[in-house]
Order: C-alpha cells, then structure tokens, then sequence
C-alpha cells in the first residue's frame, strides 16, 4: 500500500510512532535515539524511519507544519498503515510566565480556531482531547525521568503570524499553557479513526517574556521530550 504521501511498503511502520513538523527532526530523532534505523519513504522530502528503541519497534515521521498537513499525515498513518498511537514531539511557545525555555509540555487537550473542529464534529465547537491512557503513561514517565513538565490544555493556531495582537494575553488568561499549529487535528483525526494520540512540546518561545532557541536547538535539542515519548510508549 502507498497513499498519495506515504511511499513505505506494508507493514514498514511501526504500531507506534512519533511525529514531529520537521522532517530534519524526524531524521535526527532516527539516527540518535533508534537502533538500525531504516528509510522508509521520503515523498515530498518527508522522510519516515523505522528502527528498535529497548527492542521495541518504533517509526519516526514529520508532519510538515499545521493542521491541514498533520490531518494528511496522521490519517493515512492510522488508516492505511495500521499505525496504534502516534505522539506528536514537537515545539511550541510558552503562555505562562511560569513556563521556561526547554520545559516540557503534556497536552491533555487542545483548542483551535482551525475549521478542523467543525468538520470533525459535525458543526459543534468543541476541544479534542489526547488519549488518557497515554496522558497517564507520559506523566508517570516525566516523574521517574526527573523532568520538569506541565500539563494541560495546548492552543493549536492556524496562523504563526495571528493578526490578533492580543490573543497571546487573551490565551494566557484563559489557562492555555502554550500555543503550536499541529495537536487539535491530530486528536481530531485519532479519534475520528479510534485510535490513540498525544502531544509533547518543548518550550522554544517565551509569549510572556523574551527568549528563544536557535533554529540548531529546535531542530536537535530535543532530548528531554523524545526520552519522554519513547518512555510512555514503553
């Protein structure tokens, strides 16, 4: 089977699978963290990998940016591919003045002002929630890993360049602990498909303050976060 995206053979990924935006993430994420990590497609220049983590099979492939593209991805994953669960690794920025560069957020649940709500709803206006049982397994996994994480509920925008000067305080006043581009489709699309999904972002953006990574650390440091996803797939 190939989609119109997805060039991998049947049965080339793994039942599990961690997805950032960046497809030089999803190659770095490979070649540090997998044992015999092999190419599996690469349409577009999205590359996909599958290899071992502790003896267990695991892929690794990018979603590309927003919502539009991480519903594509996500689908044809869990739909024609068979993949389980899938957790977005990706970054995000922080709302909360409370939450510092390179921290580590959990997202329970995620709200847009994406049109994906209404398509995956029926109309309703409504939040998507990630799976509870990963939710559980990535909070116990940050505890006996030591990590300073949050969780919470995420925002996820269709828009990096938002015309609303004022929605960063108005989502910080809200409770939203950050704001991304990917987690509300993701969840739409894993429910939508009855699977599993879940979403951990690290902090590149103060909102509430000044600082920012590097592109370098965007794209590599991310360790803290990929220990986390593969240890609550464990």
């Amino acid at each position: 089977m190939t989609t119109p995206h997805i060039s991998a053979p049947d049965g080339s990924f793994a039942p599990d699978v961690l997805m950032p935006g960046d497809p030089l993430r999803a190659r770095h994420i490979a070649q540090t963290y997998f044992d015999d990590p092999q190419l599996i497609t690469s349409v577009r220049a999205i590359e996909g990998y599958t290899g071992t983590w502790n003896g267990k099979p695991v892929s690794v492939m990018a979603s590309g940016m927003g919502i539009p593209s991480m519903c594509i991805y996500a689908t044809e994953l869990f739909r024609f591919y068979d993949v389980q669960r899938i957790i977005r690794v990706g970054t995000c920025g922080s709302l909360q003045p409370a939450i510092g560069l390179n921290e580590v957020l959990i997202a329970s649940s995620a709200s847009t002002d994406s049109n994906v709500t209404t398509s995956y709803t029926g109309g309703l206006e409504a939040a998507s929630n990630a799976s509870p049982d990963l939710v559980r397994s990535a909070s116990a996994a940050s505890d006996s890993l030591g990590l300073k994480s949050h969780l919470g509920s995420i925002f996820s925008s269709d828009l990096f360049y938002h015309p609303d000067e004022t929605i960063n305080d108005r989502l910080t006043s809200l409770g939203f602990l950050g704001i991304e581009m990917e987690a509300a489709g993701l969840y739409h699309v894993a429910s939508h498909e009855r699977r599993e999904a879940l979403t951990i972002a690290t902090v590149s953006d103060l909102l509430q303050g000044s600082g920012s990574l590097t592109p370098e650390e965007r794209e590599t440091g991310v360790g803290k976060m990929v220990e986390l996803a593969l240890q609550t797939l464990a």
